[in-house]
């Protein structure tokens, strides 16, 4: 089993700042990659920023130059810094994780990919 925990949603003001966090504990042989995705009322949900193991970065351009994703590979956690937010940000935004659970799992190329539970950040004034 794996399990994802997030945290650092919180009510911010425009031109604020957050950082969330995700940890992933569990069955984990190694991470594939680990991104950040978000879905606000009335909205599918969307993909906010993406990094793989090696460090490759994405971002949509609605966060791009404002949002930074980083990882720690050690402590298989994911970090969304977020900058210059505006309120067209507010959302639940969801951890996402593709991992290998086993060492013939990654030699496959078979991941498996777990949602965290969503924390909401506002923006507002």
């Amino acid at each position: 089993q794996v399990r994802l925990v997030e945290s650092g949603g919180d009510l911010v003001q425009p031109g604020g700042s957050l950082r969330l966090s995700c940890a992933a504990s569990g069955s984990i042989f190694s991470i594939n990659a680990m991104g950040w995705y978000r879905q606000a009322p009335g909205k599918q949900r969307e993909l906010v920023a993406t990094i793989t193991k090696g460090g490759t970065t994405n971002y949509p351009d609605s966060v791009k130059g404002r949002f930074t994703i980083s990882a720690d590979n050690a402590k298989n956690t994911v970090y969304l810094q977020m900058n210059s937010l505006k309120p067209e940000d507010t959302a639940v935004y969801y951890c996402n994780v593709g991992l290998f659970t086993t060492a013939q799992a990654m030699f496959r190329k078979q991941y498996d990919v777990y949602w965290g539970q969503g924390t909401q950040v506002t923006v507002s004034s």
